[in-house]
C-alpha cells in the first residue's frame, strides 16, 4: 500500500461532498466518480441525474458542510482516509461496497494488521462472554487484532479482553454518537492500543437500518469472523452471511441445543462454519490466508479523464428499463440483456434513479424499486 498516493485537501473536499450528499451509497459514489472522472464532475452532474430519475429536490452537501466536518474531525484527532490510501484498511477495500471515505481514530497501524472478528449476542450468557473474553486475549497474543461493534454482551467481552493487544470497534453512528451511550468509557480505553471506525458523519444518530450497514464493515476488515452465541434471528447472522459473501472465514462456537442463544451458531455449523472450541482452531485456518496476495481496487480517477459519451440514455431507453423494474430484487446483467441496451446506459439510469431515491440495491448486483 506505500505506493498508492493520498488525495489532495481539494479532492478530499469533494469526495465527502459527494458521499454525504442525497442517496449516494457507497456503490453509487463508485459508479459516479468511474462516469465522471472524478468526484468534482460527479457534483456538477448531481442535479441534472437526480432531476432525470424523477427527484424533485435532492441535497449536495455544501463546501461550507464539508469543511465544518473535516475540521470538526481534526480537531477530534480522527482521520478522514479515502479508498486508495496508504492507510485505508487493505481488506476493507476489496469488498463490494467500501466505504469512499472512513473516520478512524486511535492506531491507524493496528488496521494493518491481521484482525479477527468476534461477534455475538447482546444477552450473552455468562458462558459465552466468558468465552469470548478468553479467545479475543488467545488471539490477541498469538498477533491479532480483534474486532467488534461495541455492543453489550459478546462485542463487549471481546474488546475488554483484548484492550492490551489491540481491538478495532467499528460505530454503527457517527463518532460524536456512542451507542450504546455507556460504552463510551470502554471506547475511550481501547483507543490507547485499538481504534474505531465509521462511514458515518461525526453527528450521526445510528438507527436500526445502520447496524446492518455496519456489519458488513466488521466482516470486512477481518480476515475470518467468530460467531459466539446468536439467536435463530440474531445480527450476528447477517455479520456471518456478509463475511460469506465477502469471502471471509465464517467461524461458530457450539451450543446447547437447548439454549436459543446457541440455535443461530449450531444453524452455522450445519451450513458449513468451521467449529471453534479454542483459538487454535481459528489460527489455524487463517495462517495459510496470511501470505496471500490481493487486488485491490483503482483510487480516485485522473480529474482530465475524458466522461464516457455512450451513457447518455434516450427517453425510450429509461422507460424500457424502468418498466423491467418492481419491488423483486433483478439482476443488472438481466437489465441490460432484456433492455437491449448497452451496460453503460443501463448503469446511467440506475444512477439517476437511485439519486431520486427510487431503486434499492442489493448484493450480487441487484437492485429493486422502493
Amino acid at each position: 500500500m506505500s505506493g498508492k498516493a493520498k488525495l489532495t485537501d481539494d479532492q478530499r473536499l469533494d469526495w465527502l461532498r459527494l458521499v454525504r450528499s442525497d442517496n449516494v451509497g457507497p456503490r453509487t459514489f463508485r459508479d459516479l466518480v468511474n462516469t465522471y472522472g472524478g468526484a468534482r464532475r460527479a457534483l456538477d452532474a448531481l442535479p441534472k441525474l437526480a432531476r432525470r430519475g424523477g427527484a424533485t429536490g435532492t441535497h449536495i452537501c455544501t463546501v461550507e458542510e464539508a469543511e465544518s466536518e473535516l475540521k470538526a474531525c481534526r480537531a477530534r484527532g480522527i482521520s478522514l482516509i479515502a479508498l486508495g490510501e496508504p492507510d485505508y484498511p487493505a481488506r476493507l477495500q476489496t469488498i463490494y461496497d467500501p466505504p469512499p471515505l472512513v473516520a478512524v481514530r486511535g492506531k491507524l497501524a493496528l488496521l494493518a494488521q491481521p484482525l479477527v472478528a468476534i461477534v455475538g449476542s447482546r444477552n450473552a450468557s455468562a458462558a459465552g462472554m466468558k468465552f469470548a473474553q478468553t479467545l479475543a486475549r488467545d488471539l490477541g497474543a498469538a498477533g491479532f487484532g480483534i474486532v467488534s461493534g461495541l455492543a453489550r454482551g459478546v462485542d463487549a467481552a471481546a474488546h475488554r479482553a483484548s484492550l492490551a493487544t489491540g481491538t478495532v470497534a467499528v460505530l454503527a453512528g457517527g463518532h460524536e454518537r456512542i451507542y450504546p451511550h455507556d460504552h463510551v468509557e470502554l471506547l475511550n480505553a481501547l483507543l490507547t492500543d485499538g481504534a474505531a471506525i465509521s462511514e458515518m458523519p461525526l453527528n450521526w444518530e445510528p438507527r436500526a437500518r445502520d447496524f446492518p450497514r455496519r456489519n458488513r464493515l466488521i466482516s470486512g476488515l477481518a480476515l475470518g469472523v467468530v460467531i459466539v452465541e446468536a439467536a435463530r434471528r440474531s445480527g450476528s447472522l447477517i455479520t456471518a452471511r456478509m463475511a460469506g459473501e465477502q469471502g471471509r472465514e465464517v467461524f461458530a462456537v457450539p451450543g446447547s441445543p437447548l439454549d436459543p442463544r446457541a440455535e443461530g451458531t449450531n444453524g452455522l455449523l450445519k451450513q458449513g462454519a468451521t467449529l471453534v472450541t479454542e483459538a487454535a482452531d481459528v489460527i489455524s485456518v487463517l495462517e495459510p490466508i496470511l501470505g496471500r496476495g490481493f487486488d485491490l481496487p483503482v483510487q480516485e480517477p485522473d480529474a482530465d479523464a475524458p466522461m464516457p459519451h455512450d451513457a447518455e440514455p434516450g427517453d425510450d431507453d429509461r422507460a424500457r428499463i424502468v418498466s423491467l423494474l418492481g419491488p423483486s430484487p433483478t439482476a443488472i446483467d438481466d437489465l441490460v440483456r432484456l433492455s437491449h441496451t448497452s451496460p453503460a446506459v443501463v448503469r446511467m439510469v440506475l444512477l439517476e434513479l437511485e439519486l431520486a431515491g427510487r431503486i434499492e440495491r442489493h448484493g450480487g448486483a441487484m437492485v429493486s424499486l422502493v
